[in-house]
């Protein structure tokens, strides 16, 4: 199969209504807008507007922000990793890093790092992750692995 052999499936799309092209069409005339006022004529734009009235957009406070310097972490939970050991997917012996939980297929992207939460692990593994969660911390020392967690630069 060629890129120029691709294509839709049967029913997979329609052609738009053309309006405005006379009263056979069946969409003649006011082409479905109804008649008169402003939302019947073009280059209406009046999604906020409340006749001169303050918007409520306008009348509500602002509150928060968004924190630039917010790392985007990938969260996993303990359970899956041993899941994931269990099937042969990770090493047991290696360090569980992100580009180890990516290559094994538990995670889709290395965004800005790993964050461990809690669950079940029975394997001793060691992690080079950017945070983890205290029941988390907890389950992997009982277990006899350590964790080593990464600064935000060496996250990255």
């Amino acid at each position: 199969m060629k890129l120029n052999e691709l294509k839709d499936n049967e029913g997979a799309t329609k052609k738009r209504m053309r309006v405005g092209r006379g009263i056979g069409s069946g969409k003649g005339k006011t082409a479905g807008r109804g008649v008169k006022g402003q939302k019947s004529r073009t280059g209406v734009a009046i999604k906020g507007f409340e006749g001169g009235q303050m918007p409520l957009h306008r009348r509500l406070p602002k509150r928060g922000f968004t924190n630039i310097f917010a790392l985007d972490l990938n969260e996993i939970g303990l359970s899956k990793i041993q899941a994931a050991v269990e099937a042969g997917q990770l090493d047991a012996k290696a360090t569980v890093t992100v580009e180890a939980l990516v290559s094994a297929g538990l995670l889709r992207r290395p965004l800005d790092g790993v964050r461990v939460l809690g669950g079940e692990i029975k394997t001793a593994l060691t992690f080079e992750i950017a945070g983890a969660s205290a029941p988390a911390l907890a389950a992997i020392e009982a277990a006899g692995g350590k964790v080593v967690v990464l600064g935000a630069a060496e996250a990255a």
